[in-house]
Parts: structure tokens; C-alpha cells; sequence
């Protein structure tokens, strides 16, 4: 399938590895104009090279207001804009210090809106643009082992509410995309851990996990990153014109109800 974005502008943030990685890919591969982001320029380099198809690297660090200024200034015109750009860390709700909580604030919630800020009222004037938020299933069912990180989630699923209301009549679209369990780098890294202090096998843990941590899954599976890729690509295409200001699930269930 054609998803038309041959010579749009994207941009994509924290995509050096993981979902924003797949996105990019995915993009590129639709001829899409490619800005890869994170805070490495050695990083940022090396994943646009890596993904090819004319993608080009903007090291920024998204989570403060200067380094949004920084990679707005030279990536030029947007025409998608993926707010992928998140971090997580599980630790007990009476242990989490304020630092953290704005830690988290930072770069899952205000790097979406600082540069959806910027990109917005062009978009509306070009009559033409896409926006999503990567934010999470976590966002509805606060996980109790990182409520901090749910907070963040819920908060982007609340901003593509009410930015998309900005946006009616017009051809510019604002959703979320909310995976589930994902077997991104990082979270396959942390599983490793994890199943090695409990000397589990991957697999082992991956089973005991949906068992216990996430028993709703219905694939009983971690996602794939090219599956979560594969869905956002096709939202930041103009085929997806109907769906403005929805929560997009690629969860495989974990969500109980509609």
C-alpha cells in the first residue's frame, strides 16, 4: 500500500532506537523526508545513516525548552510531527522523589508540547499536517509499579484531546498511538535484567509477566517495534483523514473494554 507521504517533511523525536527508530524506518521507506532525533549527535548520526532513503540526524535534547528551540531552528518546515521522545523506570509510588516526577514531566509531556506549539499554527495554515503523541496503554491502566510514567501517558491522550479540537474543519490531524508491552531495545534489555535476578529465561519471564503483570494481554506476547511502527505510519499518512483526536491502540488487548 501507498501511504502518499513521498517528500513530507517528518519529524520524528528520541528515534536513535526502539518505536521512534521503527517509525522512521517505516517513513523513509515510504519516501518520506526524515529527521531522526536524540540527544547524541554520534547516536543521531548513526541511526539516520543507518536507516538510509536520505533520512538526516538533529541532535537535540528535546526535554527542555532550549534544545527544542535548537531542533526546530534546523529542521525547517513539518509536515508530520511523532512525539515519540519518552523514558519509564518502575519504582514503588512512596519512593519516587519530586526530581523524578519532573524528570519524567520534562520529556514525556512538555517535548510534545513545546513542539507541537511550534509546528501547529503552520500546519493549520498549509491545511495540511499530522501529529501524533506515542503514548501508551499504560496511560489508562496506571501500572502501580510506575505511576509517575502512567501520569505522563494519560497526560499526552489528554493534549490530543484538546489540541485536536484546534484543529477542526481543516486537513491537519492530531491522535495517539498507545502500545502495549513492546520489545523495544529497552525494554528487552530491562527483561533481561530482570529475568537474570530471578534466574528466568526470557521466555520464562515474558510468560510469568503476562501471567501476572499484564494478564488482560491478548496476545500474551511483547509487540514487535515494526508492529507499533507499522500502525503510526499509517496514521501519519493522508489516508488516514477521518481520525482526528482518537486513542489508537496497538496494546494486543492489554486494555479491558472498547
Amino acid at each position: 500500500m501507498d501511504l502518499q507521504l513521498k517528500n513530507k517533511n517528518a519529524l520524528v523525536t528520541g528515534s536513535t532506537k526502539g518505536i521512534g527508530y521503527a517509525i522512521a524506518q517505516v517513513l523513509a521507506q515510504e519516501e518520506a523526508n526524515v529527521i531522526v532525533n536524540g540527544r547524541s549527535e554520534k547516536s543521531t548520526q548513526a541511526a539516520a545513516q543507518s536507516i538510509g532513503h536520505g533520512a538526516r540526524g538533529i541532535a537535540a535534547d528535546v526535554s527542555t525548552a532550549q534544545g527544542c528551540r535548537e531542533l526546530l531552528d534546523k529542521a525547517g518546515q513539518i509536515d508530520i510531527l511523532v512525539n515519540n521522545a519518552g523514558i519509564f523506570e518502575p519504582k514503588e509510588f512512596t519512593e519516587i522523589p519530586d526530581e523524578d516526577w519532573e524528570r519524567f514531566y520534562q520529556v514525556n509531556v512538555m517535548s510534545g508540547v513545546r513542539l507541537t506549539r511550534a509546528v501547529l499554527p503552520g500546519m493549520l495554515q498549509r491545511n495540511w499536517g499530522r501529529i501524533l503523541f506515542i503514548s501508551s496503554e499504560s496511560g489508562v491502566q496506571i501500572p502501580s509499579e510506575m505511576i509517575h510514567y502512567g501520569m505522563t501517558k494519560a497526560a499526552n491522550i489528554s493534549l490530543v484531546n484538546g489540541i485536536a479540537r484546534l484543529t477542526k474543519g481543516t486537513h491537519v490531524t492530531v491522535n495517539a498511538i498507545l502500545p502495549g508491552p513492546t520489545a523495544s531495545e529497552g525494554v528487552s534489555q530491562f527483561v533481561g535484567e530482570l529475568a537474570a535476578e530471578a534466574n528466568q529465561s526470557k521466555e520464562e519471564f515474558e510468560e510469568d509477566f503476562f501471567n501476572h503483570a499484564r494478564p488482560t494481554s491478548l496476545i500474551q506476547r511483547f509487540a514487535e517495534v515494526e508492529e507499533v511502527a507499522n500502525t503510526t505510519a499509517y496514521y501519519c499518512s493522508p489516508l488516514s483523514s477521518a481520525t482526528n483526536g482518537a486513542a489508537i491502540r496497538v496494546d494486543g488487548g492489554v486494555i479491558l473494554g472498547t
